[in-house]
């Protein structure tokens, strides 16, 4: 049993109300039970919505508006989740403020990306979940 980002199964949840169907990850839910979360979704986040980034620590929304409290209440919802079924690994959407693994947008709106993990990301891995990003 894995957690997958909800939009990876075509769930239209992104910030643009769209999806991110990844055929992998679709051929995947045949052969193994997967969870289909959305961090921001689950921190209250509406469908659909301003385009965010993560700056230094914080995660601003293209307005300027702080939306950190948002982004952690949904990595925290993702790894109680991840703790009631005893999940060890998660596949998430690359470049994503929350789910990005390895690499994120830099913060300046200007679609250039930096090496860097998503909120919930870090949160999973800080509690020894594996992630990898699609």
């Amino acid at each position: 049993m894995k957690l997958v980002s909800a939009c990876l199964l075509g769930f239209n949840v992104r910030y643009d109300g769209k999806n991110k169907l990844n055929k992998k990850v679709l051929k995947l839910s045949q052969k193994e039970e997967l969870i289909p979360v959305c961090p921001e979704i689950f921190g209250n986040l509406k469908i659909p919505r301003e385009p965010a980034e993560i700056r230094g620590k914080r995660v601003i929304a293209q307005s300027g508006k702080d939306i950190t409290k948002q982004f952690q209440k949904g990595a925290k919802m993702v790894l109680a989740i991840a703790k009631s079924f005893k999940i060890k690994e998660a596949i998430f959407a690359q470049d994503s403020p929350s789910c990005g693994c390895g690499r994120i947008y830099d913060g300046t709106f200007s679609g250039k990306k930096i090496k860097g993990d998503g909120i919930c990301t870090q949160l999973l891995k800080k509690n020894k979940i594996r992630v990898k990003s699609i």
